[in-house]
């Protein structure tokens, strides 16, 4: 009888054990196609973007993360978590010392060397680069799986896609507005198709003048802006910064943004991080964009009168 016992609760103890040996170790592919693995979902991560950050606090991990890049502030609690250097220079001792079990990077912001060092040193590296709008949500669900909260992170994944089909049900089959996308004024930089603000753009029916150029982030010229004649301008500031973007194309007086005061910032926080906090750029951009397609069709009004 003692025998039978204790074969029995051997068993037991065998069948509460199989399952969580069964669903320990977790597997993802990153945004450049490396395989990550971890035995267990991740308990100390640190990440070296602040969208990244948002990314993780997005799908549910956000009590988990030990270690963040400046400018690591939304949500609140972010502004809490331990600083490991800037998203172009990082203090690797400092990270070490946070005993990660997952680094999660941002392939075109981090220098390549560092990421190259990170996984020299045996720590586990996640590669995040979402280009199109749809891979914010499959990096949250994919980060809920490194961490354990995949519920949580679908979730969130799937309000953000529902609120994009409402913003493409919206502008789909508006007429087309040339834009210019300003990322920084000195050197004249921007975006090209491959970026994300440019996925933007087309959701909203405009046109990146500088799409096909073949730099993520290019320098441009003045002269290469006013030959290709935008009809919106518009640029990652606050709203206290629109005059300067103003004042600094006013001159070029025949650009046909500058006629119809085309012009527009949209905050970089719900632009430029790839986050579900892009949702609320696009809404501005799409705005924005409407704006310019009224006064287009004022102006077509007032030549079709003057024909008359």
């Amino acid at each position: 009888m003692k025998s039978f016992v204790v074969r029995l609760l051997l068993c037991l103890v065998s069948c509460l054990l199989l399952p969580k040996a069964a669903t320990a170790a977790v597997s993802v592919t990153d945004d450049v196609g490396h395989v990550i693995s971890l035995d267990q979902p991740a308990q100390r991560i640190v990440s070296l973007a602040p969208h990244i950050t948002e990314l993780l606090f997005a799908a549910g991990a956000g009590d988990k993360v030990v270690g963040v890049v400046e400018f690591s502030d939304y949500p609140e609690a972010a502004k809490n978590i331990a600083r490991v250097g800037s998203a172009m220079q990082l203090d690797l001792e400092t990270l070490l010392a946070l005993k990660p079990d997952l680094v999660v990077g941002w392939h075109s912001g981090n220098p390549k060397v560092v990421a190259e060092k990170i996984e020299t040193l045996g720590l586990t590296l996640f590669r995040s680069e979402p280009r199109q709008l749809e891979e914010i949500a499959t990096n949250i669900e994919r980060l809920g799986v490194l961490v354990g909260t995949q519920a949580i992170a679908r979730q969130v994944a799937d309000e953000y896609r529902h609120q994009l089909r409402q913003l493409q049900q919206q502008n789909r089959d508006k007429p087309p507005v040339r834009v210019f996308y300003q990322v920084w004024h000195q050197p004249l930089m921007t975006v090209n198709g491959q970026h994300l603000i440019s996925r933007v753009i087309e959701l909203c029916g405009g046109e990146n003048i500088f799409a096909g150029l073949s730099t993520l982030a290019p320098q441009v010229s003045t002269e290469a802006v006013i030959v290709a004649d935008p009809q919106a301008i518009i640029s990652s500031d606050t709203d206290e910064a629109r005059q300067a973007l103003v004042q600094q194309w006013l001159k070029w007086n025949r650009l046909a943004a500058v006629k119809m005061d085309g012009i527009y910032v949209i905050h970089p926080d719900v632009i430029s991080r790839h986050t579900p906090r892009i949702v609320q750029g696009a809404e501005q951009m799409c705005h924005d964009l409407d704006k310019v397609r009224a006064k287009l069709k004022g102006d077509v009004r007032v030549e079709f009168s003057k024909q008359k």
